[in-house]
């Protein structure tokens, strides 16, 4: 079996003990310092805690079919941008991989896996949906920002089989902006819904005027929900 590969990452620590992750994929074309960047700017106080490690890993440049195949930063590929098509399951399955090594390296640093929150913007957080829903559904939380996922996504089969064997689920924060690039709010509240309605709980936020962007609002509802998922632990 080949070896998994190795993402580069920024992290910003917590101030005091490390007991809980947050794990935050960026969009495409962009990187784990371009992420952290814009949470730090729009985000007051800064996306940072007392017990959380929050991790933000780039993703590796593979041909972007979407950009005639041209490099870029992307956690999967795309056979186009449209939620009808076929998932480009091969390179989803092959970074589902490389990222589970990510939660295994905090697991190994002593954090369980109902103490990780994973999520994402935009393709990032499509990328988290299949990282929880398909490998990882033991988490404590995923949330999605801006993102959608294809209407025949094998996220939306797991969640279903999941829910037949009788088997738990994390909870899902979703956010979107009302004035993102045509349908894209549509698509990402579709998206919502079907997880829903396959059994997975998820909560939806529409924010009015927003476009595909991370805002103060969105972030402090966003930190709200994490510190419910992963709450400090009380001194004993």
């Amino acid at each position: 079996m080949a070896a998994v590969r190795k993402l580069h990452k920024c992290a910003v620590s917590p101030t005091g003990k490390h007991s809980a992750s947050l794990i935050f994929l960026h969009g495409s074309g962009d990187t784990g310092r371009g992420l952290r960047a814009w949470v730090r700017d729009v985000t007051v106080p800064d996306l940072s805690f007392s017990h959380i490690r929050v991790i933000y890993p780039t993703a590796p440049a593979r041909p972007y079919t979407p950009m005639r195949g041209a490099p870029s930063t992307v956690w999967f590929d795309r056979y186009k941008i449209s939620r009808d098509c076929p998932e480009h399951t091969e390179s989803i399955d092959d970074m589902c991989n490389t990222l589970g090594s990510i939660i295994q390296d905090e697991v190994n640093a002593g954090i369980p896996k109902h103490r990780i929150v994973i999520g994402g913007f935009s393709m990032g957080g499509a990328m988290a949906l299949h990282l929880v829903c398909r490998y990882h559904p033991d988490v404590a939380g995923v949330f999605a920002l801006s993102s959608f996922l294809n209407k025949d996504s094998v996220a939306f089969q797991a969640v279903e089989e999941r829910l037949r064997a009788e088997l738990s689920l994390p909870d899902m924060f979703q956010c979107h902006g009302t004035k993102d690039d045509l349908v894209l709010h549509q698509w990402g509240e579709d998206t919502s819904v079907m997880l829903r309605e396959a059994g997975m709980p998820t909560t939806f936020h529409s924010f009015p005027g927003l476009n595909h962007q991370l805002s103060e609002p969105e972030m402090e509802l966003l930190r709200s929900w994490i510190l419910k998922k992963i709450p400090p632990i009380p001194s004993s």
